[in-house]
C-alpha cells in the first residue's frame, strides 16, 4: 500500500493493530505517523489513551506493557513509537527456555490498541521474527527514498493534490535548488501555494518572488551561461554569489553543477538521442534536453571529464583542504578553469 492509500483506510478507520514503517525516506513515514497521532483519537480520548515513545528513551517492554493496556472511555488506543531505529528490540528467538514478550505480543496482538513503530532512515530486516509477525498480524510500509529524476513528477504530483497546477519548468527548478530532501520540498510547496490563486499554475516567477531563488543570479542560470560559454554573464553570477553567501553556499552551486555535467557526460556516452530516450536515461524532464545538447557540444568529452575533476578538486577546496583562498576566490578560480 502507498501513503496516502494506508491514510484513506485511516480516515475510514480501518485500522490494523499493528503498523511498521520503515525506510530511508522519513517523509511517507511522517505522513502517516502524524495523522495517526493528530487524527484517529479526539482530544477527549488522548488523554488516556494515547502514548508517544521516543526509542532512544524507551524498550521494547515499556512499548509492549503500554500496548497491553485496554483504551477507557474509547474503542480504540493508540501506542506510537517514534524513531524506532534507536530502541533496542532485544534478540529475535522463541526458544523453549525462555518467552520472548515483543514475539508473543506481535502474534496476538489486541484489536483495541493500535501499535505504530516509525523505524526510519534504513530498512527494517525482513528475516527477523519480528517482521514477519508484523505482516503477518498487521501492516507494514516501506518508505523507498525516491530517485532525483521522480522529484519533479512528485512535485507536481504534490502540487496537483492542494487543486494547483505547476509547469515543467517551475517542478524541475525545485528539484534542482531543493535537492531530495521531500520534507523540505514540502515545507516549500506549502509556503508557494498560500502565495497563489487557487487554480493559477506556478510559474519560474512565482518561485523567484517567494522561495528567494534570484531571478537572474542563480545556479541554474550559471549553468545557462557557462553552456553557452557567456564569461560576462558568469562573472556577473559568481560575484552576486560571492556577495550574497548564505543564498548561495558553495555546497550547493558545486552539488548542482556536478550534476549538470555529469549528466552531459551520460549525454556524451547515449547513442540514441531520440527525445523519449534521452529523457529517461539523463533523468530528466524533456523540457530540458536542449540544455544538455547544447553543453554537449560546447564541451566535447575530454573536456567534460576534466570539468568535473574540477569541481570535485574545488569541492574538496571549499572544505578547507589545502586551500586558505575564501569562497569567492575559489568559484572564480573554478569558473576561469571551466570556461578555457
Amino acid at each position: 500500500m502507498t501513503a496516502p492509500e494506508i491514510i484513506k483506510d485511516l480516515k475510514a478507520r480501518k485500522f490494523k493493530p499493528l503498523y511498521l514503517l520503515h525506510g530511508e525516506e522519513p517523509y511517507f513515514i511522517d505522513l502517516i505517523s502524524n495523522y495517526v497521532e493528530h487524527q484517529v483519537l479526539s482530544d477527549a480520548e488522548k488523554g488516556f489513551n494515547q502514548t508517544v515513545l521516543y526509542g532512544k528513551d524507551t524498550d521494547v517492554m515499556t512499548a509492549i506493557n503500554a500496548a497491553k493496556r485496554y483504551p477507557m472511555m474509547s474503542d480504540y488506543q493508540v501506542v506510537l513509537v517514534k524513531e524506532a531505529q534507536d530502541m533496542k528490540w532485544g534478540k529475535d528467538d522463541d526458544d523453549k527456555k525462555s518467552i520472548n514478550p515483543l514475539l508473543a505480543y506481535l502474534e496476538n496482538p489486541l484489536s483495541s490498541t493500535i501499535l505504530v513503530f516509525c523505524y526510519k532512515y534504513g530498512k527494517f530486516d525482513k528475516r527477523k521474527k519480528t517482521y514477519k509477525a508484523i505482516d503477518k498480524n498487521g501492516l507494514i510500509f516501506e518508505s523507498a527514498a525516491l530517485y532525483d529524476s521522480k522529484i519533479p513528477a512528485w512535485i507536481e504530483s504534490y502540487i496537483t493534490g492542494k487543486k494547483y497546477k505547476i509547469n515543467p519548468q517551475a517542478s524541475a527548478m525545485l528539484s534542482e535548488y531543493l535537492g531530495n530532501d521531500l520534507s523540505k520540498i514540502a515545507n516549500e510547496l506549502e509556503k508557494l501555494v498560500l502565495n497563489v490563486s487557487p487554480g493559477e499554475e506556478i510559474t519560474l516567477k512565482h518561485i523567484h518572488d517567494n522561495i528567494g531563488i534570484s531571478k537572474e543570479y542563480n545556479v541554474f542560470e550559471l549553468q545557462s551561461a557557462l553552456t553557452r560559454k557567456e564569461i560576462y554573464k558568469v562573472n556577473q553570477i559568481v560575484n552576486y554569489f560571492e556577495a550574497n553567501p548564505k543564498a548561495n553556499p558553495i555546497v550547493l552551486v558545486l552539488g548542482n553543477l556536478n550534476n549538470f555535467f555529469s549528466k552531459v557526460l551520460a549525454y556524451h556516452y547515449i547513442k540514441d538521442r531520440t527525445p523519449q530516450n534521452l529523457a529517461r536515461e539523463l533523468g530528466v524532464s524533456p523540457y530540458f534536453l536542449k540544455d544538455y545538447e547544447q553543453a554537449a557540444r560546447g564541451y566535447n568529452l575530454g573536456k567534460t571529464f576534466q570539468v568535473i575533476s574540477y569541481l570535485r578538486e574545488y569541492d574538496v577546496k571549499s572544505k578547507g583542504v589545502d586551500s586558505n583562498t575564501d569562497h569567492g576566490g575559489l568559484m572564480k578560480e573554478l569558473m576561469f578553469k571551466i570556461l578555457h
